[in-house]
């Protein structure tokens, strides 16, 4: 698997859709705050506003553009941007929307129609990474559908047409390719803006990236800066300079979370001994293995199995 796939695998990225939009301007929604997802909104047609909060400047989207809203932050959506503004349960209540077919909102044939798809990505609440750690508060992808490959471009057309459907299948159809659209957004965003940023910067380098592969593909293999640094073909010193710089992480630092995210999931997923999930995540000792693994979740790995795998008690 590759690098990025491993890690949203790993991540357990999965995508919701809320709806399919035809708003007539002016409209204004309060999108509130949501943790441990990405929130996105796809301009099918027409064009509007976004307000992320701690930022000033309203990002203007037009037809074919992607936001996402990286860290579940509140926002606004409006046309035009200084339009009266409402939250998603009076506007959804103001409209009638029961779920089915597009969200309504205005009059039609008053002025300029928005139409969105809006949903959010999601991620295991317990899982990190650096990737995702380090992304800006948002992502603006301009005219997205013609930025990316054409069966993508197709693909966003698909769901245009799917999202709010009554056929059947449609919102199946239109929540799995969904998930494709953040895959390709992180791609493009680590390939352009992402090759200069802090902690993102090592993903588009390509003696650093040969590292991170090693890494991911052997993750319970007995690495060490020596070694990763031949892989990169680099210095022992220059490696971990590098490494440092672009990603913010030590190499052995970088190798310790991901070993710790491998662990967390074999703990929840499986019922292997603890040994031998020690064993998988790069560990010879279970006692050496409970050491870090406590350091970084605060609770031994036979207490977090617990913790994430028996049911909640019932109400009464």
């Amino acid at each position: 698997m590759d690098l990025l796939s491993d890690i949203l695998n790993v991540m357990q990225l999965s995508g919701t859709l809320y709806f399919r939009t035809s708003f007539t301007a002016p409209w204004g929604l309060q999108v509130p705050q949501f943790e441990n997802v990405a929130r996105f909104h796809y301009v099918h047609r027409g064009r509007c506003f976004a307000q992320v909060s701690g930022h000033e400047e309203p990002v203007a989207l037009e037809q074919g553009d992607l936001v996402i809203i990286t860290r579940g932050a509140p926002h606004i959506l409006s046309d035009p941007v200084d339009a009266d503004v409402e939250t998603v349960d009076q506007v959804v209540q103001v409209s009638g929307f029961t779920g089915r077919g597009a969200l309504i909102y205005g009059q039609t044939g008053t002025g300029h129609e928005t139409q969105l798809i809006c949903g959010h990505f999601a991620f295991d609440p317990g899982a990190r990474h650096i990737l995702l750690d380090a992304l800006p508060a948002y992502l603006q992808i301009k005219d997205y559908g013609k930025s990316t490959p054409d069966w993508l471009d197709d693909t966003l057309k698909i769901i245009g047409g799917e999202a709010g459907n009554d056929r059947l299948g449609s919102d199946l159809i239109a929540l799995k390719l969904s998930e494709i659209i953040f895959t390709q957004a992180i791609r493009k965003y680590l390939s352009t803006d992402g090759r200069t940023r802090a902690g993102l910067a090592g993903f588009s380098d390509a003696q650093i990236c040969r590292a991170l592969e090693a890494i991911h593909t052997e993750p319970s293999k007995s690495w060490t800066v020596e070694g990763l640094a031949r892989i990169a073909g680099l210095s022992r010193t220059s490696f971990s300079n590098r490494f440092s710089e672009l990603l913010s992480h030590t190499p052995l630092n970088y190798l310790t979370a991901w070993r710790m995210q491998i662990a967390r999931r074999l703990l929840i997923d499986s019922e292997l001994p603890i040994i031998e999930v020690a064993e998988k995540s790069g560990y010879g000792s279970e006692a050496a293995f409970g050491r870090v693994f406590k350091r970084h979740f605060e609770m031994p790995p036979a207490s977090y199995r617990r913790t994430k795998t028996e049911p909640l008690p019932q109400s009464a």
